[in-house]
């Protein structure tokens, strides 16, 4: 049995003990965002008005790259420009959604699909990104899978400055306005994945990619 597969078991035993329905009604679900939405708020940190710079320095800080283009148009040439600084060679895996983009024009070799182990880099849009933390958020679905900023050494991720919120709390409520649920797999991105498990020495890429580039989309 999956992850999922358990979990759902796990939720189907307790509407049964709890001698409800299966599947939540709507008036569950409109009570459950009538919560949400009535709940105050904790104290956050105050956020500077140019949310973009705040988030550059954030993920600079995580030890992130940073590159900046005007129009998604420019995203391949970038994209290429910075694997060739790296040098990890010119092919790539990324989400279906990017498939318009001129690749080949910019000389990246990029196919459509979840990736294998051979696969050295993975590009991906981002939901939103969140300034204060200097964090991608990433939603899975069929043409978003969650695989391709998880498995390649080489995570490329684009994202709009117009994606970009203050905290966590306009992340989910952007998520829950324009999505009404979170998808099978929600994940959180600051950095490359790094573990200090070894002699509490910080090593890069244990537990996924050991490199992590934003390109932001000034336009869009």
């Amino acid at each position: 049995m999956d992850t999922s597969s358990a979990r759902q078991a796990i939720f189907d035993r307790i509407r049964k003990a709890q001698q409800r329905a299966a599947q939540p009604s709507q008036q569950e679900r409109d009570a459950a965002y009538g919560y949400i939405a009535q709940h105050t708020q904790g104290p956050r940190p105050a956020m500077p008005a140019d949310l973009t710079q705040r988030f550059r320095e954030q993920a600079l800080r995580m030890t992130d790259t940073i590159d900046e283009v005007e129009r998604m148009a420019d995203v391949p040439e970038a994209v290429a420009r910075y694997l060739g600084e790296v040098g990890v060679g010119s092919n790539a895996v990324a989400w279906r959604t990017l498939d318009g983009l001129p690749w080949r024009e910019a000389g990246v070799s990029v196919e459509f699909r979840r990736p294998v182990n051979e696969d050295l880099v993975g590009i991906t849009g981002a939901f939103c990104a969140i300034a204060e933390t200097g964090t991608l958020m990433l939603l899975s679905g069929p043409d978003t899978f969650s695989s391709a900023s998880l498995l390649p050494e080489t995570h490329v991720a684009i994202v709009p400055v117009s994606r970009i919120v203050a905290g966590m709390e306009d992340a989910f409520a952007l998520a829950r306005a324009e999505r009404g649920e979170l998808p099978r797999a929600t994940n959180f991105i600051s950095g490359p994945s790094r573990t200090g498990d070894i002699e509490q020495t910080i090593v890069l890429g244990a537990h996924g990619p050991y490199r992590v580039h934003v390109i932001l989309v000034r336009e869009g």
